[in-house]
């Protein structure tokens, strides 16, 4: 196709073929190609200058209307490139991605600007200030509590965050058919709890250790088996495995629906922080732009 516009513009087969860096044969061979592959003549080459057949002249107009397209497409594309480099990646917990990340994005109004990184899914706990330090994201959204067992390397010089909402870890198991918990904290020591567990190094399970140590009473549990998801959590406590901590938003709909009834009252409840993460040394400025657009709504 260049080969035939490069001719078209020039109707004169050494010229064209100097444009396009060939020999005149081997140029002449490559428009004969093309010809034989349209079964038609393109080119009327009894004229001086060179002119065009009616074939030729329907050919060249394809090729402008295809050059166009080209041109055009590959202006979109440099413009969506664009858009996505000035993005700011955040990396969220599964369980903020999914009952957290999207309405507050919108709410907050920078939904537009931020790019989730769904690598992050899978990550677990101290992961994601890796994923900070590499540049695998710009932000972290995370739960946040006192007890994290990397709270110390967070309250270095190297991080800033950002508290934008509270939540609150509940017990939930599913209800017998008066409605009642199948398990019910705080359990014995001759009929421990059966638990559904999270990851130890994750975010959530340091906090429920840690709340559960400063009760007065003791929680006789029997963990089963540990999670990275919350959302795994939620699957085996609604299949009546055992009980286990949800975050407040996940679990609203199914107490509301009676799916899932508490296992304990308020005092077996753990509060956490929402947070956005960062390093304290921005890559872009349009990182501090966004970041500066955030601390008018929130505070630090």
């Amino acid at each position: 196709m260049e080969d035939f516009m490069a001719l078209a513009r020039t109707r004169h087969f050494s010229r064209a073929a100097e444009l396009q860096h060939v020999s005149q044969p081997t140029f002449s061979r490559r428009i004969r190609l093309l010809e034989d592959s349209m079964g038609a003549t393109l080119v009327n080459r009894q004229t001086l200058p060179l002119s065009l057949t009616p074939a030729g002249e329907v050919f060249a107009e394809l090729c402008a209307r295809v050059t166009r397209d080209v041109r055009d497409t590959r202006e979109r594309v440099k413009h969506l490139e664009s858009e996505a480099n000035a993005r700011i990646s955040v990396g969220s917990t599964q369980g903020l991605f999914s009952h957290f990340y999207q309405t507050w994005a919108q709410q907050a109004g920078v939904a537009e600007r931020l790019q989730l990184n769904l690598k992050a899914t899978n990550w677990v706990g101290e992961q994601f200030l890796d994923a900070l330090d590499n540049g695998d994201c710009d932000l972290v959204l995370c739960y946040w509590h006192d007890d994290l067992p990397w709270h110390e390397r967070l309250n270095s010089s190297a991080y800033r965050s950002m508290t934008l909402s509270k939540e609150a870890l509940i017990p939930l198991s599913v209800g017998d058919e008066q409605g009642a918990p199948r398990f019910v904290l705080p359990g014995s020591a001759a009929q421990p709890v059966p638990l559904i567990a999270y990851h130890p190094r994750g975010f959530l399970q340091p906090a429920i250790t840690t709340h559960l140590a400063r009760q007065k009473t003791t929680a006789n549990l029997l963990p089963l088996n540990e999670n990275a998801q919350s959302a795994s959590v939620k699957a085996l406590v609604k299949q009546g495995f055992g009980m286990g901590w949800l975050p407040q938003r996940m679990a609203q709909k199914s107490e509301e629906s009676g799916s899932l009834v508490r296992a304990g009252d308020e005092r077996w409840d753990v509060t956490l922080e929402i947070r956005l993460l960062r390093l304290s040394q921005p890559r872009t400025q349009e990182f501090n732009t966004l970041w500066n657009t955030l601390e008018t709504q929130y505070d630090r």
